[in-house]
């Protein structure tokens, strides 16, 4: 007994809600033909055991006054019984015969069974002799009882005959057609689905639920699944349950299982499911980028991550860049997000970019995030501004730097030598320049760097070459080149020296220095001259034939001994003179000949000007009348 109920409580389809188990019946004695008289019980039972409270009988369809789990019958009929946790049993017929023979079928037949006992039984049974067994008319057998197997699912009438012996004579007896009652081995599955409306991206289950007989427990049932007409999972299985991890809209369709013994005797197939997999619609669509805030060097990699809050199924992603019409790119996967490399920025990478994002519904875009792109600074060109053909010493030449590409801003650096002259920024972009006023010393290598924090660029070095003076009040000075002393006018001289004299006052009273930005030398930052050279004049010859590459001559500055208060200034020029060579030679030989002095000290002709009273008077006045030459002093050539 116990271990009928385990069976029955293990049985698949027990106790379970999808498919309500039925009540079954139990005749005692187990034939569904009677005598009258014989005494007869009709038990109920359920998947439970017992079965527990409200029992319902039914005779013909008609509610029985019975609520007790077992019952006595005495009238032929169809018998029913329901519990409160099953469903209504299948009926059973249950006949009372008041013949002399009857032929007995036993209760229950089930679907399926093999082997089945049918009995010829008449009233008086030691009187019954050669018992015969038809199927419709025709003769199946002569054997009592006869086993019939493999139990047909057709509507066959069965019948049996005996000879009745008496006394005096004996007779042939019929009984009445008989009809086995087959019984469901199983109920016809169902089909469940849990969720019932699954959305894409869930898991699903499938269950075919059935109803197996307790009083067959012991058979296997195993199942499959359909979709359509063709088998999903893996086939015939002992597991009346198949789980999906991950359902997508294309999984829908027709679906439908089966069931059947393990032996193949009975099977039974569900009705068809359509199984729906609803699509969740993309939302709150959104475009990350990295490095983040967007701020990237040119030729640095930039990712585009495009996600969606909620969207179940296939998401196309898209990439687009404000102002452009094709999109940057699209990928289609079942994901929640999408990447997308540009693994090499240019210049017209930067702008306004955007995502979007759709699974059928229509596409969702994502808020508009700008990309700032920096550019490292070009190779800047380096360039001179000159007022003529050649830099001459005095002029102010303009020096400008610029980088034609490049994010501002911009910082410049101005180099003479290697050595820093000075910097500028150009907060937003573009050249920036840096005036210098030219001295002898100022001739070199130039050149200029830029930076805008992504690394500093050098230009290519430009040399500058400077040569004498070009203004009129230089050049009287340069005049002198070559020409002798005795032919100097004292007021060429005196007017020359005047000017050289006011534009070194001017230089010492400023602390010999140029205006902020601009480098400046004083006069004794000049190379001092070399005494060594002496001069190739011929005094024979005072016509000099200049060289193509003539040396200028280098003045030497230099303030004399203060303490004689006549004494203004001393000049000296080393003035080498050209030796004429053959016509035939492109060459010109020097030979150092004593310096020639052109002029040396300047004297005051007004004794007051040691006060400094007349430092405010204008250069420009007749120098004859301020100042004379006169010879210079040992201590002044010392200087």
């Amino acid at each position: 007994m116990l271990l009928w109920l385990l069976l029955l409580i293990l049985a698949p389809g027990g106790g379970q809600s999808g498919v309500s188990p039925k009540a079954f019946l139990l005749l005692k004695p187990p034939w569904s033909t009677h005598f009258q008289k014989d005494r007869v019980t009709l038990t109920c039972r359920d998947f439970h055991f017992p079965a527990q409270g409200d029992i319902s009988w039914y005779y013909n369809g008609m509610s029985l006054n019975k609520e007790s789990e077992e019952i006595r019958i005495e009238k032929t009929g169809y018998y029913k019984c329901k519990t409160r946790r099953s469903s209504l049993s299948e009926p059973v017929y249950v006949e009372f015969s008041t013949d002399w023979l009857i032929l007995q079928a036993p209760y229950p037949v089930f679907e399926g069974d093999k082997e089945v006992a049918l009995r010829c039984r008449g009233r008086e049974e030691a009187s019954i002799t050669e018992k015969t067994f038809y199927k419709d008319e025709l003769k199946i057998s002569s054997t009592s009882p006869f086993i019939l197997n493999l139990v047909p699912r057709d509507n066959g009438k069965y019948h049996c005959t005996a000879k009745k012996r008496n006394w005096i004579i004996s007779s042939k007896e019929t009984s009445k057609p008989l009809t086995i009652q087959l019984q469901e081995l199983f109920s016809p599955p169902v089909l469940t689905v849990s969720p019932s409306q699954p959305t894409e991206g869930s898991a699903v289950t499938l269950k075919c639920e059935t109803w197996l007989s307790p009083q067959r427990s012991d058979i296997q049932l195993q199942f499959c699944f359909f979709r359509e007409d063709k088998a999903v999972g893996s086939g015939w299985s002992s597991d009346p349950e198949l789980k999906f991890p991950i359902m997508w809209s294309e999984n829908s369709g027709s679906y439908w299982c089966q069931a059947e013994t393990a032996t193949h005797s009975v099977r039974k197939r569900s009705l068809r499911s359509q199984i729906r997999v609803q699509r969740v619609p993309v939302s709150d669509v959104n475009l990350e980028i990295y490095p983040p805030e967007g701020q990237l060097i040119e030729g640095q990699s930039l990712l585009l991550i495009c996600s969606v809050a909620k969207g179940t199924g296939t998401v196309t992603f898209s990439w687009h860049k404000e102002g452009t019409v094709r999109s940057l790119g699209t990928k289609i996967q079942r994901s929640l997000s999408a990447e997308l490399w540009i693994h090499t920025v240019k210049e017209h990478d930067a702008g306004r970019y955007y995502c979007a994002a759709d699974n059928i519904h229509g596409p969702i875009l994502s808020k508009l995030i700008t990309v700032k792109l920096r550019i490292p600074v070009s190779h800047p060109v380096f360039t001179f501004s000159l007022a003529g053909a050649q830099a001459v010493m005095g002029d102010v030449v303009e020096l400008h730097c610029e980088a034609q590409r490049g994010s501002p801003p911009i910082l410049y650096w101005f180099y003479h030598k290697n050595v820093t002259l000075g910097n500028s920024s150009a907060p937003f972009g573009g050249g920036m320049s840096f005036n210098l006023t030219l001295t002898a010393e100022h001739s070199g290598n130039y050149s200029c760097g830029a930076d805008n924090g992504l690394g500093v660029q050098r230009s290519e070095v430009v040399t500058l070459n400077i040569t004498g003076p070009s203004s009129n009040k230089y050049k009287a000075s340069l005049i002198t080149v070559g020409v002798p002393t005795g032919l100097l006018s004292i007021l060429g001289l005196a007017a020359a020296t005047a000017v050289l004299v006011g534009y070194f006052r001017t230089q010492r009273s400023s602390g010999g220095h140029f205006a902020t930005g601009t480098p400046s030398y004083s006069p004794s930052e000049f190379q001092e001259p070399s005494w060594s050279r002496t001069s190739n004049a011929d005094p024979q010859n005072p016509k000099h034939s200049e060289p193509p590459a003539l040396q200028e001559p280098q003045p030497v500055y230099s303030n004399v001994n203060l303490g004689d208060s006549n004494l203004v200034y001393c000049q000296i020029w080393n003035t080498p003179h050209a030796k004429e060579n053959s016509a035939n030679s492109p060459r010109r030989h020097w030979e150092d000949k004593e310096p020639t002095i052109i002029y040396s000290e300047l004297k005051k002709a007004y004794p007051d000007d040691s006060t400094g009273q007349d430092s405010n008077r204008n250069i420009d006045e007749d120098a004859t009348e301020n100042y004379e030459n006169v010879p210079c002093t040992s201590s002044a050539v010392d200087h």
